[in-house]
């Protein structure tokens, strides 16, 4: 310790505070060069907007004190990608105020000052690391810093980040900075996965994870916005006074040409997740003291999301554009019976519990498909005025009974471009001239119900592009845009759990931009979300048409006088899945106990995979699980029914043992042998367990023959009479069965007969048709005597 007191020890470490605190003034105050590495540079979004960004971070720091270089990254060899890139930056541009010479001159020096590189290696990055340390010295410069832009797929992130890491930092006393494009995982714990990789090559602060719509120029205003206007909005900006805030963003396009990514992603982790929940934070968080303070406005977005209140299934509605399943097949190379359950829309409610917000809906919806193009953010007041004279006579500044609302108008739509609007019964705002001007009149456009005259409208002084926008804050150091690791692990902390409970949902089909009508329209009441209107029993293409089993989601008719689902398999096996849990969980509720009879075969395989794979809810530690029949074998025998219901469904939920019930078939080393009184037990162990022997729910098929459980054509065994449960002969081996009678399954309060495939077709057809002739057609004779009997079958067994 006392070497500490000596004033050199002293003076050391004050030097080296003052330089981790210039570390991020670096980029800017002091000369040096800057290497900017654009990995991807060939692809797409290189294409369209990064080289322009960065074009224009040359345009605006060139001649400022630093040098630039610029690196094209990717795979592909050295020739090719160096022709890919000189067209990607053909279309580069500059500002409409700047003579054509001067661009000319700027743009030609830009593309001198870029190359290309093939990184494949770890080689490939020692010499490019080589290659800008050699340029530093022959130049006479210092490195200030170098940038790694990741316009890659997120999977190869991990082996980049430790390339770079062990092979491509810069020396010391230059900076490092990577940027990382969405998505950043899939869910809560593949985020936390990457991020923890991440962490191990990089320091936070080195990394800036990039959402464009941050940069958009009403977005990156809103922050500002509320700023400048602290006096007039504090009284406004709450519970009290909003009655509801919309953040909408929709797109005319369908997800043609890149359904393999939305199969993955959907429109929730595609656009919600990120996008318009950053956005959410902006509006719902608490205000810093100075919105300049990156540390200070992460923080309080922090808090904004872990104030927000968890997703129920019921806070969503989604929807799936009609073509998209024929585009995934197509594209994917799927099936002709596939359909996809990804959803293109998707409405959210949400709610934030603060003292500031609580009670007011948050509305959040984005869908592609849609009747237009169009993005914004409306905080709409409330309004308890009444005005007694006509609305064409209210003062169109001063009347209390104009709707009062501010909206952040991101793009598109009516305006075509950016703009800021105020209603002008709330304030005028202040806003900076450099950056916004009063827009023109415009008679005849209306918004939001209102004409533009009624709101103090302002547009971009100069319009820019969003990755312009936040290529400049990387460059200067400026985090507070940017998605940190602990923001962004809590946003997939709220979205995972809705996320899962979704991943079963069948969508509501829509036609498509115009054609939606009202389809789409939801409405909400307390924490609950629904469509305004029903689902209609079929989507038509248009008038004159013959509707083909494609143009049907689910439809819902009747069969036999009883409900019928019908549906594609997926979307089925999802129903049928989510029905059988539903009832669960009432009979659990009322009676402390679910009875559920199941039937063997091959159909029911994949309910039993879904029940496993999306229903975590189920309360299967209250479940009694029963035989509807099984085959006159071993229970281990591969053709046991009990053997099929274990190996799918039993070994992999946690049903207690003593509440699984096989059937008796094998006793004193005999099989289904009448002395052994097989039947007889199974029906005493029913009706001691079971109240009124009325399971709570028994699954049935129905055979090609007309036959269900193990009672067939024929056989007059088990269609009637006092026994619950009987010995049967089948016509096919092995031939004797065990079955629960007819009269025990007509006691059930609800029997669901799954009926699949185009083999079926015929006897479904037939089966509609005959009267209550169980000895004919044993199926026949289903009918509950106090329950309720839905069938479900696929569109090949009830369309053909």
């Amino acid at each position: 310790m006392k070497h500490l007191r000596h004033p050199g020890i002293w003076k050391m470490l004050t030097v080296t505070m003052c330089m981790v605190l210039l570390g991020c003034l670096q980029a800017h105050k002091l000369q040096g060069h800057v290497s900017i590495i654009l990995l991807g540079a060939t692809g797409d979004l290189a294409k369209k907007y990064l080289w322009q960004g960065l074009f224009q971070l040359y345009l605006d720091e060139a001649g400022k004190g630093h040098s630039f270089s610029f690196h094209g990254a990717a795979l592909m060899a050295p020739k090719q990608g160096q022709e890919l890139m000189a067209k990607a930056q053909e279309s580069l541009s500059c500002p409409k105020d700047m003579a054509p010479g001067d661009c000319a001159e700027l743009k030609d020096q830009f593309l001198r000052l870029s190359q290309y590189h093939q990184l494949k290696t770890i080689e490939d990055y020692q010499a490019l690391s080589r290659d800008i340390e050699a340029q530093v010295q022959h130049e006479g410069l210092r490195e200030a810093g170098r940038i790694f832009y990741f316009s890659v797929p997120s999977f190869t992130y991990t082996d980049i980040a430790r390339n770079i890491n062990s092979s491509c930092r810069p020396g010391p006393g230059a900076w490092l900075r990577v940027v990382l494009e969405k998505p950043f995982g899939h869910d809560h714990l593949s985020a936390e996965q990457l991020a923890t990789e991440l962490g191990s090559f990089f320091q936070e602060e080195e990394m800036y994870r990039i959402d464009h719509y941050l940069g958009k120029q009403a977005v990156a205003q809103i922050l500002s916005f509320r700023d400048q206007n602290r006096q007039a909005l504090e009284g406004i900006w709450n519970r009290h006074h909003v009655e509801r805030v919309e953040i909408i963003m929709k797109e005319t396009v369908d997800a043609a040409g890149r359904t393999g990514f939305y199969e993955e992603y959907g429109v929730i982790r595609d656009i919600l997740q990120n996008h318009l929940t950053e956005i959410l934070t902006l509006v719902a968080m608490e205000l810093p003291h100075n919105v300049s303070d990156s540390t200070a406005v992460l923080q309080q977005k922090l808090q904004a999301f872990q104030a927000l209140r968890v997703l129920q299934r019921g806070s969503a509605v989604v929807g799936q554009y009609q073509a998209y399943s024929e585009q995934v097949r197509t594209e994917q190379q799927k099936p002709d019976g596939f359909r996809s359950l990804t959803p293109t829309f998707a409405g959210i409610l949400v709610h934030v519990d603060s003292l500031r917000w609580e009670g007011v809906p948050f509305i959040l919806m984005s869908g592609k498909a849609m009747d237009e193009r169009v993005g914004y953010v409306r905080i709409l007041f409330k309004n308890r005025a009444y005005c007694a004279q006509n609305e064409k006579h209210w003062d169109p500044v001063q009347s209390q009974c104009l709707p009062r609302q501010i909206i952040f108008y991101i793009g598109h739509g009516e305006l075509g471009s950016p703009a800021m609007l105020v209603s002008r019964s709330l304030f005028k705002p202040s806003l900076s001239p450099q950056s916004w001007k009063e827009m023109e009149a415009r008679p005849g456009l209306r918004l939001f119900g209102r004409p533009l005259s009624d709101y103090y409208a302002y547009s971009p002084v100069q319009e820019q592009e969003a990755y312009s926008i936040l290529l400049s804050h990387i460059f200067h150091c400026q985090k507070g845009s940017f998605i940190t690791t602990e923001n962004l692990l809590a946003s997939w902390v709220f979205w995972t759990p809705l996320l899962d409970s979704l991943a079963h949902e069948v969508p509501r089909l829509y036609p498509g931009g115009a054609e939606n009508g009202h389809l789409l329209d939801f409405e909400f009441s307390g924490g609950q979300l629904s469509f305004s209107q029903p689902q209609p029993e079929q989507l038509v293409p248009g008038p004159g048409t013959t509707p083909m089993p494609s143009d049907f989601q689910v439809l819902g008719a009747k069969f036999r006088e009883s409900p019928l689902v019908a549906a594609w398999p997926e979307e089925l096996i999802s129903k049928l899945a989510n029905d059988i849990e539903a009832t669960a969980v009432r009979a659990v509720r009322r009676f402390g106990q679910f009875h559920l009879a199941l039937s063997g075969g091959s159909s029911p395989i994949a309910l039993f995979q879904q029940l496993v794979m999306g229903h975590y809810g189920f309360p299967w530690a209250h479940t009694h699980v029963w035989l509807v029949d099984e085959r006159c074998v071993p229970l281990s025998d591969p053709e046991s029914n009990f053997q099929g219901l274990q190996a799918h469904l039993l070994q992999h939920v946690r049903v207690p043992y003593y509440n699984i019930h096989p059937m008796p078939v094998h006793l004193h080393q005999r099989l289904c042998a009448e002395e052994d009184q097989g039947a007889q037990v199974y029906a005493r162990e029913i009706s001691a367990l079971v109240a009124n022997s009325s399971f709570d729910l028994v699954l049935l098929g129905m055979g090609t023959d007309g036959h269900t459980a193990s009672l067939f054509p024929q056989s007059p065994t088990g269609l009637d009479g006092e026994q619950l449960v009987v010995l049967t002969r089948s016509p096919s081996r092995p031939h004797h069965r065990m079955s629960l009678s007819l009269p025990l399954i007509n006691r059930a309060r609800k029997v669901a007969v799954l009926v699949m495939g185009r083999m079926k077709r015929e006897i479904t057809l037939l089966v509609s048709r005959v009267g209550h002739e169980p000895k004919k057609w044993p199926i026949s004779g289903v009918l509950p005597s106090s329950g309720q009997l839905v069938w479900y079958m696929d569109y090949e067994a009830f369309l053909g």
